[in-house]
């Protein structure tokens, strides 16, 4: 398993419940309060959006929420930086193209 238990600000990963978030449509197991990314990484799904121009997949790259490499949308709200923001209970994550959009589309 790739799950990421040392992040260089935030700290180690202690022992937590696990949770059930969605990602693209698809139900998966996470720890509470690890990074969005640290989750999709140890499920082995490396990219979290596309650029908009060539459509070349983009994952996590500096991992401290400087870049904007690893934005998804999360819970309807385009441009979250996942290497930063920690799991919760029943979050709907989505992959996104270029910057993202507001609402259905």
């Amino acid at each position: 398993m790739n799950r990421i238990v040392e992040h260089p600000i935030l700290g180690h990963l202690e022992e937590t419940e696990m949770v059930t978030i969605t990602v693209d449509g698809e139900k998966i197991q996470a720890r509470k309060g690890e990074m969005i990314a640290a989750a999709l990484i140890a499920t082995g799904k490396q990219y979290f959006r596309r650029t908009i121009k060539l459509g070349e997949p983009r994952g996590i790259y500096c991992g401290i929420g400087r870049c904007t490499d690893c934005v998804m949308k999360v819970n309807g709200i385009p441009n979250i930086r996942t290497c930063i923001t920690p799991v919760e209970e029943g979050m709907v994550i989505e992959s996104q193209i270029g910057v993202g959009t507001w609402g259905r589309g």
